[in-house]
């Protein structure tokens, strides 16, 4: 009688060989058909396929000046599986390193986490940015160390010790940056804009790669390249950047702003093009040239002042009196009032207990002559008439989500699209804001400070000046931009196209005939010149500590080439600080030079010390 477990038995034994043998197939299909694990592994051994650098894109300012150059720098490279048995003291020494970075950087290459798509089998990125004289003197000692090689590379080149912010730096990709490219471009060892238009521009500055194959011999010793090079690719340059900056006026800006906190921003009304974008305290850019990048910017992060932070577009600041501008236009154009209207202003804006101060001038007074001496009271009696006119506006939110409907238009409450990263939004109050802080129990009173742009409205730099170019043109903006061209490739469209607020030319003339009357005989006296027409507004923002002085203006009055914002922390009144900074400026820019005694007048400035001992931010 057959044994029923045995004949069980022959059938799993049967089937367990059938699944075995599948198995081995099914791996060895994988690895001849859909791995290259091996043919990898193979070809390494005959080729080597060398990545192929492109340079990158020059940046040059709106004259043609150069900015940012390459220059020749070289990368000690190593393939994990040929460098076995190399005599690491010996490597040290030649490198001028200890055995202790030796093996800390052995293992962060290793280290998948920190170094995606690591392979043995590949060049890794041993050692970067090597000088033309580093280079020279390890090259005569390659041949002793199989396994290394040096693969030329470029690293940029600060002409200049201005705009900083603005033209960023280059460093060694992050397994942040690497797993965030969308394209896949960058491995472990490339370089990338981290700020300033060279991160903003990347795309176009970095170029592409190419690559070039080259055939080994059984030592690992290269012998030419595979075919003839019939398999390179060449790679593509990157496009050079002309920026819309003009260095002589920020050279003139940066030291102006010597020893103050503070920004100059200065933009081309009929183009929106940035002229000028000042960060006080700045620092050198050739400071992060090279392998002296992180320590560098490690002292600079630990600095106080904060030098790293681009104020003009991610500091927010009370905009004081320059705002009083843009509540002109909102209340003109809602018909709220005329350029006759005229309020009175009796040591400031009094209502009941209420009261907020102003200095000595003329009362009553109309529009235009308010403008002109910044009268507190009449924007504040402005903005209580708006939000409290129930004709008009059913409830005070109606009232206030109007209000900010006008600022929104004006570029206040979002961000404006430089294209720089970092920028700020600011803040621009809405009804549901009040009414959450007031449980819905608040009127104009409550919040008149916003009509004088203080309380919780904040802006930018940017925005201030980008305010200035609206009123230069009469009602429109474009967005503002640092780039003027881009090689052989067109601009964004949102740098060329216009933007119209909600406000009347009839309303923009008349705020340019106050801002005229500040500068002839007003608050912006300092501004007042003999060769053309300027328009300019004051600002005193208030503080915990010292006043912030401000100051925001264009000129010419007819066919405007410059809107400026200056704003100086702790410095006081707008004409203190703002106004005859901002005059200078505008010279510079218009007149292609400074008067003597404009000289004599910047050389005092630019010593001036403001002290910041009690200052809070």
């Amino acid at each position: 009688m057959e044994d029923y477990q045995l004949s069980k038995r022959k059938y799993v034994l049967g089937l367990a060989a059938i699944v075995v043998v599948a198995i081995y197939i099914a791996r060895l299909f994988m690895l001849q058909m859909t791995s290259d694990d091996y043919k990898t592994k193979a070809d390494s051994n005959a080729l080597m396929k060398r990545i192929q650098y492109p340079a990158r894109g020059a940046i040059m300012d709106r004259k043609g000046k150069l900015l940012v150059y390459n220059q020749p720098a070289y990368d000690i490279m190593v393939v994990m599986q040929e460098q076995l048995g190399v005599d690491t003291l010996d490597l040290c020494e030649s490198l001028g390193i200890d055995t202790a970075w030796y093996r800390r950087r052995m293992a962060e290459i290793k280290d998948s986490r920190r170094n995606p798509g690591y392979s043995r089998h590949t060049q890794q990125v041993f050692m970067s940015q090597l000088s033309v004289e580093e280079f020279s003197q390890f090259q005569e000692k390659l041949f002793r160390f199989p396994g290394f090689y040096i693969q030329k590379r470029s690293i940029r080149q600060y002409k200049y010790p201005y705009a900083a912010h603005i033209l960023g730096d280059v460093a060694e990709v992050s397994p942040h940056d690497i797993e965030a490219a969308e394209d896949h471009y960058y491995q472990s060892g490339d370089y990338i804009g981290k700020q300033g238009v060279e991160r903003s521009y990347e795309k176009q500055l970095r170029g592409v790669k190419g690559s070039e194959i080259l055939l080994r011999d059984v030592h690992g010793r290269i012998k030419g390249r595979y075919k003839d090079g019939q398999f390179d690719v060449s790679p593509v340059p990157g496009k050079n950047l002309t920026l819309s900056i003009d260095l002589d006026l920020q050279a003139l800006g940066e030291r102006l702003m010597q020893h103050k906190l503070g920004s100059i921003v200065a933009i081309e009304p009929s183009t929106g093009e940035i002229l000028c974008m000042v960060n006080a305290p700045s620092y050198d850019p050739r400071l992060m040239e090279g392998r002296q990048r992180g320590k560098t910017q490690l002292e600079l992060a630990k600095d106080p002042m904060k030098p790293l932070l681009n104020r003009s577009i991610s500091g927010t600041y009370p905009p004081g009196s320059t705002f009083k501008t843009s509540q002109a236009l909102t209340f003109l154009t809602e018909g709220i009032i005329t350029p006759q209207t005229a309020y009175p202003c009796s040591g400031g804006f009094r209502y009941g207990r209420l009261k907020v101060g102003c200095h000595g001038h003329g009362s009553p007074l109309p529009l235009i002559p308010a403008i002109g001496t910044s009268c507190n009271g009449y924007f504040c009696w402005g903005l209580y008439h708006m939000l409290g006119n129930r004709q008009k506006y059913p409830t005070v939110q109606d009232a206030m989500s109007r209000w900010r409907d006008y600022m929104v238009s004006m570029g206040f409450g979002y961000r404006l699209g430089v294209d720089l990263p970092g920028e700020n939004r600011g803040m621009i109050p809405n009804a549901d804001y009040y009414d959450e802080h007031y449980h819905g129990s608040w009127n104009a009173l409550t919040i008149i400070s916003i009509a004088i742009g203080q309380g919780e409205v904040t802006l930018t730099p940017l925005q201030i000046a980008n305010l200035g170019a609206t009123i230069a043109n009469r009602g429109w903006f474009i967005t503002p931009h640092v780039v003027h061209e881009i090689q052989n490739e067109p601009l964004d469209s949102i740098y060329t196209t216009r933007r119209y607020t909600m406000a009347s030319r009839q309303a923009y003339e008349a705020v340019v005939d106050g801002m005229q009357r500040a500068v002839d005989g007003g608050t912006c006296r300092a501004a007042h010149n003999p060769w053309y027409v300027t328009c300019g507004k004051t600002g005193t923002a208030q503080n915990r500590g010292y006043d912030h002085s401000a100051f925001m203006g264009f000129a010419p009055r007819d066919n405007p080439k410059i809107a400026i914002a200056v704003y100086v922390e702790n410095g006081g009144y707008g004409a203190h600080f703002g106004v005859p900074i901002g005059a200078l400026m505008m010279e510079q820019y218009i007149n292609g030079h400074l008067s003597e005694a404009s000289k004599a007048k910047a050389d005092a400035f630019a010593a001036k010390h403001i002290s910041y001992g009690n200052y809070v931010r």
